[in-house]
């Protein structure tokens, strides 16, 4: 099965709230080696003006993940996971994410170029806070192999 090209415009519900915990940021630094203060001491994000941790920016996957996840589960898209990789991300952010953000996510797909029988989904993920204000757009590329190549790999 092709992946379907009718998801080209398609934009899909906005996700429940994710509220951004301070361990979770903590953790999250942690995990990406990111040791500034900022992301890991109240006292040192606070004396640059945050509320609060501030997140990494690579952190907005963790909601983008919400968003992408409705784009892979649905039953038309034509998308399988063994066959697919995250081929490309980007941020263009408002402002950080910091510990204590409600965060919600729409995704729409901007963008599907077929290259030799493999597609390049290109999704992008507005990310707001409570209050409905922008946060982030986070930009993904999903390369979606031909089940062809499934083919060319058995014989």
């Amino acid at each position: 099965m092709a992946v379907n090209n009718e998801l080209l415009g398609r934009e899909f519900p906005e996700t429940p709230p994710y509220l951004v915990g301070r361990e979770k940021v903590r953790e999250f630094a942690r995990a990406v080696f990111a040791d500034a203060p900022l992301h890991t001491d109240v006292a040192a994000a606070r004396a640059l003006g945050y509320a609060d941790v501030v997140a990494p920016p690579t952190f907005a996957m963790v909601i983008q993940d919400q968003t992408l996840q409705q784009l892979l589960s649905e039953p038309d898209s034509g998308i399988v996971l063994a066959r697919t990789i995250h081929a490309e991300q980007r941020f263009a952010y408002s402002r950080p994410i910091v510990a204590g953000d409600e965060l919600s996510g729409r995704l729409t797909v901007t963008g599907i170029r077929m290259m030799a029988g493999n597609a390049m989904i290109t999704s992008e993920a507005e990310i707001t806070d409570a209050a409905g204000s922008h946060v982030v757009t986070a930009t993904s590329v999903l390369l979606v192999g031909s089940d062809d190549n499934d083919r060319k790999a058995e014989a």
